[in-house]
């Protein structure tokens, strides 16, 4: 049974920096895809990062140079660091996995295995 825990959400002023961490339970694939999304009230979730299991990432453009993704190859943890941050950054932040590495990227949803979020707020 796969469990993902996500920890290091809170309240930041505009222009600070959070590192979010996702804790993978039950998850012993050598070949994966992990994900960052987020949702804001009333907007529709969208992906901010991935990073598959060869350690290749992908950032879109609307948090590049703002937001990094990496992963503890030790312990499956992926981790989402958000420098520079905006109150538009605000939401509640998911991680999300997937068994297969193929078409790994920012853009992709079909995640089988979701976190249950931790909330970022800036003002």
């Amino acid at each position: 049974h796969v469990q993902l825990v996500e920890s290091g959400g809170g309240s930041v002023q505009a222009g600070g920096s959070l590192r979010l961490s996702c804790e993978v339970s039950g998850f012993t694939y050598s070949s994966y895809c992990m994900g960052w999304f987020r949702q804001a009230p009333g907007k529709e979730r969208e992906g901010v990062a991935a990073i598959d299991s060869d350690g290749r990432s992908s950032i879109p453009d609307s948090v590049k140079g703002r937001f990094a993704i990496s992963k503890d190859n030790a312990k499956n943890t992926p981790y989402l660091q958000m420098n520079s941050l905006k109150p538009e950054d605000t939401a509640m932040y998911y991680c999300a996995a997937d068994r297969v590495k193929w078409v790994c990227g920012w853009f992709k949803t079909d995640f089988p295995d979701w976190g249950q979020g931790t909330q970022v707020t800036v003002s």
